[in-house]
């Protein structure tokens, strides 16, 4: 597809046309000034309301105003710790048409981490929520140099010389900020910097050029065009890049609606008020639903439990069939009534309206897909890295191969080594990584290739991931962790002899811990408890006591990577059973199959 209308989509907005991601927007409020941009729920009118793009774009001046009041200069950074919503989109297209760079954070990261994020960047401008997050950021930034200004959405105290609220930031402002220069800002200037989750030790700033992102948002687009009738349901957070590129500026080159969600809590009753026809979202979510479907129909009867097998059997099938992939049968002519009866239904709880249900972030199971896809729901999965801007390939509904993360996205080369390891070029890689040009140079090679870390192979064009180069956890949400750090933390306990955490894919962490005897057989006694006893490690007095161990020891993990449940043994991991290497290594894939029974139970009820 060259430089050209979309012939899906009249109202797109072509790389070419832009250079900046504020030009991108500005050339949108141009282009369709009353067209319904984004959709919010007013709290304080306890109802839903809407914004056309003019509409956006005055609240925006009010924020270049207010950033230009504070003596900002093109390329300082800022930091934006807010939830989705209009103002998010305000303080970005702001600061990103005053040349400033946004430091996105979670909501509820940890005020240490916050901390280290404004002194790697050195934003000068942070703002937050909630007073409540004040106050626990207040002791972590009090040592902050660079920090001047933090506002803050809610009334806050007023101790501190640098702190207002919003409401009083904005009215403060003496004046506009100058005019905006058509055409000012290059595609190479710095746009954004994220910070990864980490898979060792501190997060990496990935650093993001407005034509990493421009460029990756219409790659998205080309993979999967959207259109003025289209709706997103906005629930990731804006931080993780995947809802930033895909779900913000996507629906922006392309003139579709956002509408932003309340809450996570609230999603399921989003979904039916808003009745998107697009949806991006991690594993998790979907997991969640799927989690909660078999469990009502663990209630059910065991002719309605047959139908809904039938169902989503039936479902697959003709999704094979449509694809050429399988034979017609018969049983295909059930499928109206099926779907009537069941798979509907489900797809009403989405809204009903769902045309593409994008997945992404990290693994989603073949089971969890199947069924989806078995009723109906247009389910793709894509893959990609925050330091590819996010996205490097993905599925579409017409050409789906669920087991894989479908085809590399136009003008993106993807290449396997000899070590099984995907390797990625294209316009969106990130220029490196902000104040570690040892991580730039071990993760971007001299001929631009950004080394993934996964394994995967690429067959009939489709790419597959197959595993990691290193044993890196990711978590159904999306969220990296190391487990071999989080093992030596937990084995630094003398009572844990031996650890392996368990997640990949998964919703929460788990750990396998095998006991040390003679430590056991001290601390038994004390908890009321016979150590010959083989139940006794079930006992609530040894989990309560194991559990709060933990918790001490994963005090300085990020709070995702926490282990919520475990399991207690007390036969060791040895050469001699198979489940160690000669050099003592444990042999993970082999412990966690023998342990397959004990994992699933782990997870059951989730």
């Amino acid at each position: 597809m060259g430089e050209h209308m979309s012939p899906e989509n009249p109202d797109l907005i072509l790389p070419g046309e832009v250079d900046t991601l504020s030009g991108l927007f500005y050339a949108r409020v141009r282009r369709s000034p009353h067209a319904p941009a984004y959709r919010y729920f007013d709290a304080d009118g306890g109802e839903w309301r809407e914004l056309s793009w003019a509409g956006v774009a005055a609240e925006v001046e009010r924020w270049r105003a207010a950033l230009h009041g504070e003596g900002l200069k093109s390329g300082d950074r800022i930091a934006v710790m807010l939830p989705n919503g209009v103002d998010w989109v305000c303080v970005d297209q702001a600061a990103l048409s005053l040349g400033l760079v946004v430091a996105p954070l979670f909501v509820n990261d940890r005020p240490d981490n916050v901390a280290y994020i404004l002194r790697e960047t050195g934003a000068r401008l942070l703002l937050i929520d909630r007073r409540e997050q004040w106050d626990a950021l207040r002791p972590a930034l009090a040592a902050s140099a660079s920090l001047t200004r933090v506002v803050v959405r809610e009334d806050a105290d007023g101790d501190e010389a640098r702190v207002t609220t919003l409401g009083r930031w904005l009215a403060a402002a003496s004046g506009p900020a100058p005019a905006r220069e058509e055409g000012r800002g290059r595609r190479d200037e710095l746009a954004a910097i994220v910070f990864t989750s980490g898979t060792a030790g501190r997060s990496k700033g990935v650093m993001l050029t407005h034509g990493n992102i421009l460029w990756n948002a219409h790659a998205s687009y080309c993979s999967n065009p959207v259109n003025a009738s289209d709706t997103f349901l906005s629930f990731l957070p804006l931080s993780h890049t995947l809802e930033r590129t895909v779900g913000y500026y996507l629906p922006m080159m392309a003139n579709a609606r956002v509408a932003f969600a309340r809450s996570a809590a609230q999603l399921g009753e989003d979904l039916l008020v808003i009745r998107p026809t697009a949806l991006i979202s991690v594993p998790r979510i979907y997991e969640r639903i799927y989690g909660r479907i078999q469990a009502q129909m663990e209630g059910r009867s065991a002719p309605a439990r047959w139908l809904f097998r039938r169902a989503v059997e039936t479902g697959w099938l003709r999704f094979q069939y449509l694809r050429g992939r399988a034979e017609w049968r018969p049983a295909l002519l059930w499928w109206p009534l099926l779907r009537r009866l069941v798979a509907g239904k489900v797809l009403a709880r989405f809204g009903g309206r769902i045309r593409i249900a994008v997945c992404g972030g990290a693994p989603l199971s073949a089971e969890v897909a199947r069924t989806f896809i078995g009723l109906g729901l247009p389910l793709i999965q894509g893959y990609g890295l925050t330091e590819a801007g996010p996205v490097l390939s993905g599925n579409r509904p017409e050409d789906n191969e669920p087991a894989s993360v479908g085809r590399p996205l136009r003008d993106v080369e993807i290449r396997v080594t000899e070590q099984g390891e995907l390797l990625a070029r294209s316009p969106g890689v990130m220029p490196g990584y902000l104040n570690d040009a040892a991580a730039t140079a071990c993760t971007l090679d001299a001929e631009g290739w950004l080394h993934t870390g996964d394994r995967g192979k690429i067959e009939n064009g489709y790419i597959y991931i197959t595993g990691r180069l290193k044993d890196i956890i990711v978590l159904s949400n999306g969220e990296k962790v190391s487990p071999v750090d989080m093992e030596l933390a937990l084995a630094s306990d003398p009572l844990f002899e031996q650890v392996l955490v368990v997640g990949e894919g998964r919703p929460y962490l788990t750990a396998l811990l095998v006991l040390n005897r003679e430590r056991w057989s001290l601390l038994a006694p004390r908890l009321g408890v016979a150590p010959e006893d083989p139940d006794a490690l079930q006992a609530p007095a040894v989990t309560r006591e194991v559990g709060r161990r933990l918790e001490a020891l994963m005090r300085e993990f990020p709070g995702y990577a926490r282990i919520r449940r475990f399991s207690l043994g007390l036969d060791p991991w040895t050469v001699e059973n198979g489940l160690q290497t000669p050099t003592l290594k444990l042999r993970r894939q082999r412990i966690a199959e023998q342990a397959d029974a004990v994992i699933e139970r782990l997870y059951a009820g989730y």
